[in-house]
Order: C-alpha cells, then sequence, then structure tokens
C-alpha cells in the first residue's frame, strides 16, 4: 500500500477527532461577523475556497478565498486564516509576515516544528493528520472538517459517508476513461478543483473542474464515449441528461460532497496503478514549495 492509499483510508477517524475536539479551538478560529480571508497554496487554497463559501453562505461574515501569493494587501480583513500543511511554504510565510503587527492572523497546520508557528498570531495544529506522502489527502480534509464542524455544518453522516467512499466499489468504466472533468457549485466547487488536482498530480490525468453552470458553457465540448462528468453535490436541472447525450460518462455526487473527494480520491490512486504510476513520486512535485530567496 502506497502512502497516499494508506492516509486517505484513514480520513474518516481523522475527521471524527477533528470534529470533537472543535471546542479548543474557538479563540483562533473565525468569530461571527469577522470579516475573513481564507489562504492557501496547490490543495490548500481550494480547501479555502470550499471554506469561504460554507461560512459566508452560512451567515457568518463575509469571507473571501486567495492563493497566497495572490491576496490583496489593500483590502481590509479582522483576520486571515492560512492552511499549510507543511507550515514550510514561502507565500503562506511571506504573506504571514505582511500582515503581522497590521491584521489577525491564523495558521492551521500539521507540523507544530515549522517557521509558520512562529509567523501567525494563533496556530491550530491537526498533527493526527499529517501525511508521509507529497499528495495531500487527509490533512486537507481534516482541516476543511474542522472549519466545517466550527460552523456547526458537521455531523454523523460525513463520515457515515465517507466509509461507504471508501467501501464501494468505483464506478464501471470509470477508471478507463481518458478524461476527467469535475464540477460543483457553491462550496463543492473548491471541491471540484481539489478532485481535479489530485487526478493531475497522482495520475497525470488530463483533469478540469468548473462551476456546473459554467460547463455548458464550452467545456462540454470535450465530453466523448470516453470521458467522465463527476459532479459534487445536486447537479444543475437537466444537466446529468445533456451529459449523458453525449455519450460520456456521467458520474453523480450521491455522498456528502467531502466523501465525493475522497472517492475521487480512490480514483486517482486507481488510475495511477492503471497507468503504472507510483502516486507516492508524483512527476516534478515536493511535499511543500520553498523558494529561494
Amino acid at each position: 500500500m502506497t502512502h497516499v492509499e494508506d492516509e486517505l483510508t484513514d480520513q474518516p477517524e481523522c475527521w471524527i477527532r477533528a470534529a470533537a475536539e472543535v471546542s479548543r479551538y474557538a479563540h483562533e478560529l473565525p468569530k461571527p461577523g469577522e470579516r475573513v480571508a481564507l489562504v492557501g497554496c496547490g490543495t490548500s487554497y481550494f480547501m479555502a475556497q470550499a471554506a469561504a463559501a460554507l461560512r459566508e453562505d452560512a451567515g457568518h461574515g463575509e469571507t473571501d478565498a486567495f492563493a497566497a501569493s495572490e491576496f490583496p494587501h489593500g483590502r481590509p480583513y479582522d483576520r486571515v486564516v492560512a492552511l499549510t500543511r507543511s507550515g514550510t511554504t514561502t507565500e503562506v510565510l511571506d504573506l504571514l509576515g505582511r500582515l503581522r503587527g497590521h491584521t489577525r492572523t491564523t495558521a492551521i497546520t500539521a507540523d507544530p516544528r515549522t517557521p509558520v508557528v512562529e509567523s501567525a498570531d494563533h496556530v491550530v495544529v491537526l498533527d493526527h493528520a499529517d501525511e508521509r506522502s507529497v499528495v495531500q489527502t487527509r490533512f486537507a480534509t481534516t482541516a476543511l472538517t474542522l472549519l466545517r464542524a466550527h460552523l456547526g455544518l458537521h455531523g454523523d453522516g460525513v463520515v457515515a459517508d465517507a466509509r461507504t467512499a471508501l467501501a464501494e466499489p468505483l464506478p464501471e468504466g470509470l477508471v478507463d476513461c481518458g478524461q476527467f472533468t469535475f464540477l460543483g457549485r457553491g462550496w463543492t466547487v473548491g471541491l471540484a478543483n481539489e478532485a481535479a488536482l489530485k487526478m493531475r498530480e497522482a495520475s497525470l490525468s488530463w483533469a478540469e473542474a468548473y462551476p456546473a453552470m459554467e460547463y455548458r458553457h464550452g467545456p462540454i465540448s470535450i465530453a466523448t464515449g470516453s470521458t467522465a462528468t463527476w459532479m459534487f453535490g445536486e447537479a444543475p436541472d437537466g444537466l446529468a441528461r445533456q451529459v449523458g447525450a453525449t455519450g460520456a460518462l456521467w458520474v453523480p455526487g450521491e455522498l456528502d460532497p467531502l466523501a465525493e473527494l475522497v472517492r475521487a480520491q480512490r480514483l486517482a490512486v486507481a488510475v495511477a496503478a492503471a497507468r503504472g504510476l507510483d502516486p507516492d513520486r508524483p512527476r516534478h512535485l515536493t511535499r511543500s514549495v520553498i523558494l529561494a530567496p
């Protein structure tokens, strides 16, 4: 078993622990009414997208998400939350350094022995969800689970769905597809982005992601009998039928969207195996991007 497989299988237990401990972090996490920005890089940026949409939709306050390198410094926020598994990513540390003394910051990380602990005003350490793999799985979803639980949006059904996602076989023919498109709406757009990233990282697949209503505006033109379109959450009316008419494989989002992401992680590993690739050694990637001065 690869590190990725081992770590993605452990997600239900990680989520249970994060949700059970969320009250410990009430001071470190955003309070209702605060104007908040969530930032990250790569996978962490996509989790920030999902968390920002969830928070704003829940009525907790205006919430934005940015890649750490694209943060708008002229825009005021009450708090900036940085997601960083490694705690060493250059863009995140640079941003936190610029914000120090001006904007309250919180870092959610997996490693308490890294520079981010000294760079942020507050730190939440999810070391039980740390990973050996380059390709992120359980830390990202556990960080998002913590934020969902903080908003009161995490329930036992999410964990049950994750276990279902791990136990049930993938849809027939899915591994053999040559192209994968993931669709989302609202907070699940970030999850769709992350699913496509997992496919690219682990299996070198041609994978794309879009807001579901945007799929008809051009991207559906690539759908054929050798492609798959996977919906995270409830699909727009008529879209499944329209995709089916192209001959593409339609994968409905029948589980909690975060559990659907677990299924997509499994797909990435399965496609990698089918192509003779090692998902623990993704091409051109390292566990953290640390830029030279």
